[in-house]
C-alpha cells in the first residue's frame, strides 16, 4: 500500500479512532495500591473488545501473577516476514484534585484542539496508536505482529516476571514501545536514549523521644534539621547534582531550546533554571535528585518538640548506560556520609531500573526515523527523554538481538503526563499511525 493510500485510509478512520480513545480516557483504571480494582478490571476488559473490533479477533486476557492482567493479541504475517511487537499499558497515574486540574480528569474534553484527560497521552494514546495501525494493515499485514497492553506500568509492575517466564511468547526481531513523543507536536523525532530510576529512603534518628524546644533547643539536635542538612548536600548551589561517582555524558544530538524549555515547564518568572551543560544534557544524559515524600510534621499539626526521628524519600534519574545498582548505593553512601553532629542514619534502596539506549546503528532505527519523515512531510530527528520503563531491559535480556523503536503521541511542549491537564494533540494520533503503518511496511520490505 503506498504512503497516500495509507494516509487517506488512516485519516477515514480518526473518528473512530478519538471516539474510543475517549472511551478508554473516561475509565478511571489507576493500578495503584489503594485504588478500586474494578475500573483497572474494566480497562482491561475494553481493551480486549478494542482489539477484536480493530482486527486482533484471537485478542484474548493474559493473567499476570500478582498484578493486573495484560491484554494479547496476535496476526500472522507472510511466510518469512519479521516478527514485531508492540507495546503499551492501559493503566494511567492518579489524577488527585490537589494537582490543580481545570478540566475533570476522566471526562474526556475538548479545547484548543487537544483532548484533556488523564491518560490521554500516557497511554491510552499509545494504545489507539497501536489500534490504529492492526486496522491500517489487518487485511494485508507485512510482518507477524504482536501487541501486548499491560495495566501496571505506572506502579510495581509484575509484567517482567511474567515475561521470563513465558520467553517464547515475547520473541520478535523488533519492539515497538508507544510510551514516547516528540518535543512540540508536528516536529517529529524517535527517541533513543531513556534516563533510568533509583530510589532511596534516608532516615534519621537524633533521640529517644520528643523533647521541648524551649528547654532543650539549641543543644539536642532535631532529626528533622538534621534531615535538612543532609538533603541539601545533594546539590551544588546552581543545582547541578553534587554526589561524586555517579555517570554523566553530554548530550550530543538535537537540543532542546532553553526558551521552549521555560515555556512549557511552567517554571516561575524569576525562578532559574538548575543544574549545567545543555538541556539536552541535563534532561537526557545527566542525574537529577528529586525529594519525592517526607515523613515530618505537617505545618498544621507540628507542635513546639524537637523531632526524634525524620525520615525522606529520594528519587534519582540516572544517566542511560549507568548501573542502577551501582548508583544506588552512591546515593546512599553519600547521604550516610553527609549525617551532621554523629546523629544515627539508615539507608535502604527502593525500586531501581537501569536506562535505556537504542542502537542507532541498525535497520530499524534509520526505517523509523524513514516513516516520520514521510508522514509528517519533514525530516525527522532524534531526542532523549528523562523517564524510565524497565521492562524494556526485561524485553532485551529475552530478546537480545531485538531492534527497539520508541515513539508515541506524548508530545513533550503540552501534553503534561502526570501532571494536572494531562492532554493530546489527535493530529499526533493520526500522523503516529500513519508514521507505524509506514513503518511496519519498510520492515517487511514494502
Amino acid at each position: 500500500m503506498s504512503t497516500d493510500e495509507l494516509r487517506g485510509k488512516v485519516k477515514a478512520m480518526m473518528p473512530e479512532v478519538i471516539e474510543d480513545l475517549e472511551k478508554m480516557i473516561s475509565i478511571r483504571s489507576c493500578a495503584f495500591p489503594g485504588f478500586p480494582s474494578e475500573p483497572v478490571l474494566e480497562m482491561a476488559k475494553t481493551t480486549e473488545e478494542l482489539f477484536r473490533k480493530y482486527g486482533m479477533e484471537n485478542a484474548r486476557v493474559i493473567e499476570v501473577p500478582g498484578g493486573y492482567p495484560a491484554i494479547y493479541g496476535d496476526i500472522p504475517g507472510p511466510p518469512g516476514a519479521p516478527t514485531v511487537m508492540m507495546y503499551a499499558h492501559y493503566d494511567v497515574q492518579p489524577a488527585p484534585p490537589e494537582q490543580g486540574w481545570t478540566t475533570e480528569p476522566f471526562v474526556p474534553t475538548k479545547q484548543n484542539g487537544r483532548i484533556f484527560g488523564r491518560g490521554s497521552a500516557d497511554d491510552k494514546g499509545g494504545i489507539a496508536v497501536h489500534l490504529g495501525t492492526v486496522k491500517a494493515l489487518a487485511d494485508d499485514c507485512p510482518v507477524n505482529l504482536k501487541l501486548i497492553v499491560e495495566g501496571e506500568e505506572e506502579t510495581i509492575s509484575h509484567l517482567g516476571d511474567f515475561v521470563y517466564a513465558n520467553k517464547e511468547m515475547f520473541q520478535a526481531d523488533t519492539f515497538i514501545v508507544a510510551d514516547m513523543g516528540n518535543l512540540a507536536p508536528g516536529d517529529p523525532a524517535v527517541t533513543t536514549t531513556l534516563r533510568g530510576h533509583v530510589h532511596a529512603v534516608v532516615e534519621v534518628n537524633t533521640l529517644d523521644h520528643p523533647l521541648h524546644s524551649g528547654e532543650f533547643g539549641g543543644v539536642a539536635p532535631d532529626a528533622l534539621v538534621a534531615l535538612i542538612k543532609i538533603l541539601g548536600t545533594l546539590h551544588h548551589d546552581d543545582g547541578e547534582v553534587a554526589v561524586e561517582g555517579l555517570h554523566s555524558f553530554e548530550w550530543t544530538g538535537g537540543d532542546y531550546p532553553e526558551k521552549t524549555y521555560r515555556e512549557v515547564s511552567a517554571v516561575l518568572d524569576g525562578v532559574e533554571l538548575i543544574g549545567r551543560g545543555s538541556v539536552g544534557s541535563r534532561l537526557w544524559s545527566k542525574p537529577s535528585i528529586t525529594v519525592l515524600g517526607m515523613d515530618v510534621p505537617s505545618v498544621e499539626k507540628g507542635s513546639n518538640v524537637l523531632q526524634p526521628m525524620a525520615r525522606a524519600r529520594v528519587g534519582m534519574r540516572i544517566a542511560p548506560g549507568s548501573d542502577a545498582d551501582k548508583e544506588v548505593e552512591i546515593l546512599m553512601k553519600h547521604l550516610e556520609a553527609a549525617a551532621p553532629w554523629g546523629v544515627q542514619v539508615k539507608t535502604w534502596r527502593g525500586k531501581v531500573s537501569n536506562g535505556f539506549e537504542v542502537d542507532q546503528s541498525r535497520p530499524a532505527f534509520t526505517a523509523s526515523r524513514d516513516a516520520l519523515t514521510e508522514a509528517y512531510g519533514k525530516e525527522a530527528g532524534a531526542c532523549g527523554s528523562g523517564g524510565s520503563i524497565p521492562l524494556l531491559d526485561v524485553l532485551k535480556d529475552v530478546a537480545p538481538d531485538a531492534e527497539f523503536v520508541l515513539w508515541g503521541v506524548e508530545d513533550l511542549a503540552l501534553s503534561r503526563i502526570h501532571a494536572s491537564n494531562e492532554s493530546v494533540d489527535p493530529q499526533e494520533v493520526e500522523d503516529m499511525i500513519l508514521s507505524q503503518s509506514i513503518f511496519l511496511q519498510k520492515l517487511a520490505g514494502k
